[in-house]
């Protein structure tokens, strides 16, 4: 039986959606088989893989499908049956409609980007997540080395009583461009943001390990 993970902020343009699509191909690139499924209204997600199989892109192979928030156990249990990780991608929300993607979760990844909006959606989100009992971590993406705001919200990061994790997802073109073309960061010829993907499905999957 496989594991899902679901991707959860309260705040929309943290990047769930980027760090979503990222993963599953970076799992699947791995050897392990990978589904994703949108439960945003906005389907970004599901653009993305639109845009994927028009593109005809001969990239790794990932199951997509689609719930709305009442479907997701019911979905997430039917794929985690014949694949190794599935991935929530979930609408920027901190509600009763975000409830069921977390209660199906043996993880919940929350992306956080350089600001303090970031930051002041995050309580909602961990609280959720710890009603329902499943571990959740921060992510820091859009992140900023190097600048003041950066290092404020890191340190703030630091004394939140929540997990997170060593890897990040720089402020980066690489990933839009990417997002737009139905492709991941790790489907173009080498950069930094092959590196740091990797991190992430490695420490992610340490910690599904764990569980």
């Amino acid at each position: 039986m496989g594991q899902v993970i679901t991707i959860a902020q309260q705040k929309g343009g943290a990047g769930k959606t980027t760090l979503a699509v990222n993963l599953a191909v970076g799992f699947a690139r791995e050897g392990r088989s990978a589904a994703l499924v949108d439960t945003d209204p906005q389907g970004s997600a599901g653009r993305w893989f639109m845009a994927r199989l028009d593109g005809g892109i001969d990239g790794a192979e990932i199951e997509f499908s689609t719930a709305s928030a009442w479907g997701v156990p019911y979905e997430s249990r039917k794929l985690a049956g014949r694949h190794d990780v599935v991935i929530i991608d979930t609408p920027p929300k901190a509600d009763s409609d975000l409830r069921p993607a977390l209660k199906a979760a043996d993880l919940v990844l929350v992306p956080v980007a350089s600001s303090h909006v970031d930051l002041w959606a995050v309580e909602a989100v961990l609280d959720l997540a710890a009603r329902e009992q499943v571990p959740a971590v921060l992510v820091m993406t859009r992140a900023r080395s190097g600048t003041r705001l950066g290092a404020d919200v890191a340190a703030r990061l630091a004394e939140m009583e929540a997990g997170r994790l060593d890897a990040t997802m720089a402020n980066r073109v690489i990933y839009a461009e990417t997002l737009g073309q139905g492709r991941a960061a790790q489907e173009t010829p080498r950069n930094p943001a092959h590196d740091e993907v990797a991190q992430l499905v490695q420490e992610v999957g340490a910690m599904l390990a764990r569980l």
